[in-house]
């Protein structure tokens, strides 16, 4: 290894840098952990939170990089391997994917003078002027505990499929994306099948009129983004119908302001009596729970889909809290450690890739300018701007959202930067 740029992960962030610094002519280093590429839709990556059911959230056609669409032949929301070999087969087309370095983990990364020195799992070190690290914001649960409960207890990071489920008395706890799949998992092969949330989220149905969602409601995003909630807002409401009748609590926020909850199939079953609606854990007493209203019943297995740290564990001293990575600018440039640089932890309304693809050609750009006044000028905005991110949304305090942006605010900036620089934040198409 002798490049002066390392990428740590070969995830979808880990490919978009590879992409954007290749197309830039960079030389850099590219290493993975797991034996391939893909990150967490790997479901045979040790320690991936992927399971059997899991879907795209996003629909296919907003959620391609640039340049690269994802093939017309797949349904409108992918399901993992789908997902799996779309970016397998980014990596190829790009020949991004015959340099990396698979079965090579970072186990530590330590400053030294200008440089980084980075140790590998074979005691072996290297020193880099830039690291990019893309190790995901999947990988390390938040499991909170559940004292008294006699029962089975765990994270949903080591759920694979729905016959774990089966004869099972079973209480998903969470209100994401993962937790109303799995739920949806146990209502079809559990004995008794329960989601418990601490609150009401909206609902956002995957289909509108036949179209995905996200590409009807993508129409109104010309409109400030209070104006657009406005319109949409009610027009959930009557899409989805009184969520209180499925047995699930009413919002206490307005949409947009947490992460959405794209699902169809959990009201379904809600509606049907294949899954009952709890509100969140007080206590539990051996195999009985006992919920916030003063509820209670009995499970065997309690599945905690209670999200995940955006953990660097090799490096976590250099990026502060595990929950979200402080102190980045746009996400990605580190404003404390000078050639520290991350893709892909994000927390954001929208689809992902997208965001992915524009940082790592932001990135690419600034790592690629060799006029010394552009540098130092764009150092200077690492420094100081801090422009909002949040399109005038209040979003939740929870910590999930800590360092949440607005999607449309977020790329509208990205691309103001990219467009004073000259740096072009697309490939090929840009489709």
């Amino acid at each position: 290894m002798s490049a002066q740029i390392l990428v740590i992960g070969a995830g979808p962030a880990g490919l978009a840098i590879a992409r954007a610094l290749r197309e830039k002519g960079l030389d850099y280093d590219h290493v993975e952990r797991n034996v391939g590429p893909g990150g967490v839709w790997d479901i045979d990556a040790p320690g991936t939170p992927m399971y059997e059911s899991a879907h795209f959230i996003s629909s296919r056609t907003v959620s391609g990089f640039s340049g690269f669409p994802m093939p017309s032949h797949f349904p409108d929301y992918p399901n993992h391997r789908q997902v799996l070999s779309y970016l397998t087969d980014f990596a190829v087309a790009h020949r991004i994917l015959a340099p990396i370095r698979f079965n090579t983990a970072v186990t530590d990364l330590d400053r030294s003078g200008d440089e980084w020195e980075v140790t590998f799992d074979d005691a072996s070190t290297a020193r880099y002027a830039s690291v990019i690290v893309c190790t995901g914001s999947q990988w390390t649960p938040n499991a909170p505990a559940v004292d008294g409960f006699t029962g089975e207890v765990r994270h949903s990071v080591t759920y694979r499929s729905s016959d774990e489920f089966v004869g099972k008395r079973v209480l998903v706890v969470g209100g994401g994306n993962s937790a109303c799949d799995i739920a949806c998992d146990a209502a079809t092969s559990a004995r008794e099948a329960s989601i418990s949330m601490r609150r009401g989220y909206w609902f956002i149905p995957k289909h509108v009129f036949g179209v995905p969602s996200d590409i009807v409601g993508g129409a109104g995003s010309f409109l400030p983004k209070r104006l657009e909630r406005a319109v949409l807002q009610p027009v959930v409401r009557l899409l989805v119908g009184d969520l209180t009748k499925a047995g699930l609590q009413k919002p206490t926020h307005k949409l947009f302001e947490t992460h959405p909850v794209m699902n169809d199939q959990l009201l379904h079953h809600l509606r049907h009596g294949d899954v009952t609606a709890r509100v969140g854990i007080a206590s539990a007493s051996g195999s009985t729970v006992t919920f916030t209203d003063g509820s209670a019943a009995d499970f065997d297995l309690i599945l905690l889909a209670t999200g995940y740290r955006h953990a660097v564990p090799f490096a976590q001293r250099w990026f502060g809290d595990q929950q979200h990575p402080d102190d980045l600018y746009l996400n990605a440039f580190s404003r404390r450690h000078r050639g520290l640089y991350t893709v892909g932890f994000i927390e954001t309304n929208s689809g992902a890739y997208r965001l992915f693809d524009l940082q790592s050609h932001l990135l690419a750009g600034y790592l690629a300018e060799r006029d010394p006044v552009k540098r130092r000028d764009f150092e200077d905005l690492i420094a100081d701007d801090r422009a909002p991110l949040n399109n005038g949304l209040r979003f939740d305090r929870s910590p999930r959202h800590k360092g949440y942006v607005d999607s449309d605010a977020f790329v509208a900036h990205l691309v103001k930067v990219g467009a004073v620089f000259g740096w072009p934040l697309t490939s090929g198409d840009g489709r």
